[in-house]
């Protein structure tokens, strides 16, 4: 088994010391914490531009700046929207006359303890499956009570459809999209009687697609709790035990941003 040791100081860069296996944690400074980890798994979908976008967002360009031949390097620039790729949410960009931006979240805020909750077999049959109290009261039979502080994902399957991003919108003649996530009620529930960390999913929004009323989005945002949409290799986490370290580009203002999320898994 190996550890991560995290300096409460060095979390800025997430300053992650590895420690071999039989490492006494106690040689550690006071104050410090250690994630204990057998592997890692990368929860991040590539960036190309070909990845599914939010209808109306903007597309993901990449650019060729300068080249060996030309420059002696090489070097693009990319343009992509704050919501898209696997990304992270900021209240700002729900509530109205909020300037909690994404830089808004401490480094310390951004390592949490994950728990998955595994309903694809209920998305397959039903595309617009929204997550249950009763959902989570099952899963606690079989795993145990979520735990304060803990980071809900829900895994749907959805991250399937990746390379498909018709399929993975899912939207209709009409214009309304179809995809399974978070009940209003259900993430209402979470936050009040398990005081969670916040929610991700492997689907385009923790909102189910038909909610336009963004509950859950808003909640977490009232909340200045985490929310993580686009997903990916949720197949590879156990129920619980797994440790995710976030990392959304800091940018001014920032309503959002494509993030790197990386899963300790003991």
């Amino acid at each position: 088994m190996r550890q991560v040791v995290l300096s409460t100081v060095g979390l800025t860069a997430i300053a992650l010391i590895a420690v071999s296996c039989g490492g006494n944690s106690n040689e550690a400074s006071k104050g410090d914490k250690s994630i204990p980890y057998s592997r890692v798994v990368d929860l991040t979908h590539v960036i190309s531009p070909s990845i599914p976008l939010w209808p109306g967002d903007p597309h993901v360009v990449l650019k060729v700046v300068a080249t060996m031949k030309k420059d002696g390097y090489y070097l693009r620039s990319f343009t992509i929207g704050e919501h898209s790729a696997t990304h992270m949410n900021a209240p700002n960009s729900f509530i109205a006359g909020n300037s909690q931006a994404i830089t808004s979240y401490s480094a310390d805020q951004r390592v949490v303890p994950a728990v998955v909750i595994d309903v694809r077999q209920k998305a397959a049959q039903n595309g617009d499956y929204q997550l249950t109290k009763d959902d989570v009261l099952t899963w606690e039979g079989k795993h145990g009570r979520i735990a304060p502080g803990a980071f809900v994902i829900l895994f749907t399957g959805w991250e399937d459809r990746w390379d498909d991003p018709k399929a993975f919108i899912n939207e209709d003649d009409k214009g309304h999209l179809h995809f399974p996530g978070f009940a209003g009620a259900t993430t209402r529930w979470l936050l009040d009687e398990r005081q969670i960390a916040g929610v991700g999913i492997d689907t385009h929004g923790v909102d189910p697609g038909l909610d336009t009323s963004y509950a859950t989005n808003t909640q977490i945002a009232k909340a200045h709790k985490i929310a993580i949409e686009c997903m990916a290799n949720l197949g590879q986490l156990p129920p619980t035990g797994a440790t995710l370290v976030v990392g959304p580009l800091q940018l001014a203002d920032g309503s959002g941003s494509p993030a790197s999320v990386i899963a300790f898994v003991p």
